[in-house]
């Protein structure tokens, strides 16, 4: 059994913007080592991806908010800033084991089903189609096309009224990138209030949407009860836009800075598919997975973590894994057995990706359709990471449509 790295790695500013340099310090280091967040929150750090499919999917980890509550407490008597969402949004599937997770994912996996997905097509092609009509000489894609994009669906698909939209991003984005404890803190509470209300609104309607049908499923044999609603509500609506959003952006940036890649990608729709799994590996939008604990002592790696400890898998290094990936920094479109991570493993796989495969593949077809000369309108050196370290995206991405000397 190995010894992990003494010195904790600080996963701060500098890691945000440049933590394809720690990838490769980490794939030289030990698979499992010791890291605090920028809260000052000490976890361990697994990167290598058959750890991280055997942590993902271990007894011994446990996402139980509840469980968890103590330890964050003894966290914040030394001092670590602990942001806690209202106690509404702590009963959401993302933080709870089986056989509550197992509970409520059904319940959801119920309304949200592959045919409801699929049936969205045409409709989000013509979404963007309209989105990308209104582009001018140059455009933010993320704030004109990616989020507007993202939004209008998951909106659509839960019933959140589209007048209401704007303000739903603004509060989720409070949530995650809000910056101090009790900016976000609010910023949660803002939403939890909103979301107990919409959910009033919907259960006197007729729609026929994913939120009525939980409602309903819930009205039905209270196997859903009204906190476990809120806050599943919660999750897929935050989850299912920001992220999408976030790898619309990084894969349009990653395609224009590999040339070859994006003339083969252009030439035959063929490699649509294919292309949005090599850039969900290549430049996906999730630093980290959420945070787990280890509820006995937990080997991974050689390394022995001990009882009531928090873990984390560092998402962009295990999907640059040379012993799954081949030639892991290479982007290659074309790449076959492609089992990246970006979409998790286990019970909490993300149950939201085939929508955000949908949307990817829409986005990015659509896009190098009717703008095939597409280029960026700044250097990318300039270009500026959110300041997360749980989404990978950036601030903005300012882009010619068309290149300037064919203006």
């Amino acid at each position: 059994m190995s010894a992990p790295d003494a010195s904790p790695i600080a996963l701060d500013d500098d890691f945000v913007q440049r933590r394809h340099n720690f990838y490769q310090q980490l794939r030289q280091d030990s698979p499992v080592r010791r890291a605090t967040l920028p809260n000052g929150l000490p976890v361990w750090l697994v990167t290598r991806h058959a750890d991280a499919r055997e942590a993902l999917a271990s007894p011994l980890l446990s996402k139980d908010s509840q469980r968890a509550a103590p330890l964050h407490d003894e966290q914040e008597e030394r001092g670590v800033q602990v942001t806690r969402l209202a106690k509404i949004l702590q009963s959401h599937m993302l933080n709870l084991d089986p056989p509550d997770h197992t509970r409520l994912r059904k319940l959801v996996t119920s309304a949200f089903t592959q045919r409801r997905v699929e049936l969205l097509r045409t409709w989000v092609e013509e979404v963007a189609d309209g989105l990308l009509d209104g582009f001018g000489d140059r455009v933010d894609l993320l704030a004109d096309f990616a989020f507007p994009l993202t939004v209008t669906v998951i909106g659509e698909l839960f019933g959140v009224p589209a007048d209401e939209r704007a303000g739903f991003r603004e509060m989720s984005d409070g949530i995650a990138f809000g910056g101090t404890p009790e900016a976000m803190g609010a910023a949660s509470a803002r939403m939890a209030d909103y979301l107990a209300d919409l959910v009033a609104r919907k259960r006197d309607s007729a729609d026929d949407d994913l939120l009525t049908a939980l409602i309903r499923a819930r009205d039905l044999d209270d196997r859903l009860d009204e906190d476990e609603l809120v806050a599943s509500a919660f999750l897929m609506l935050t989850a299912g836009y920001e992220s999408t959003a976030q790898f619309i952006g990084n894969a349009v940036l990653t395609l224009v800075g590999h040339p070859d890649q994006l003339a083969l990608f252009k030439s035959d729709p063929a490699h649509l598919v294919g292309a949005v799994e090599e850039l969900l590996r290549f430049e996906g939008p999730g630093t980290m997975t959420t945070l787990r604990f280890t509820t006995a002592p937990l080997t991974l790696g050689g390394v022995e973590i001990p009882a009531n400890e928090f873990v984390v898998v560092l998402v962009g290094v295990v999907n640059r894994d040379p012993d799954v990936f081949p030639d892991p920094d290479r982007l290659d479109i074309t790449r076959a057995d492609n089992r990246h991570l970006a979409f998790g493993h286990g019970v909490h796989r993300c149950l939201g990706a085939p929508l955000a495969r949908l949307e990817g593949q829409v986005a990015l077809g659509k896009l190098f359709e009717r703008y095939p000369d597409l280029a960026l309108a700044a250097p990318p050196e300039s270009l500026r990471w959110k300041d997360s370290i749980l989404f990978h995206g950036l601030d903005a991405l300012p882009v010619h449509p068309h290149p300037k000397e064919d203006q």
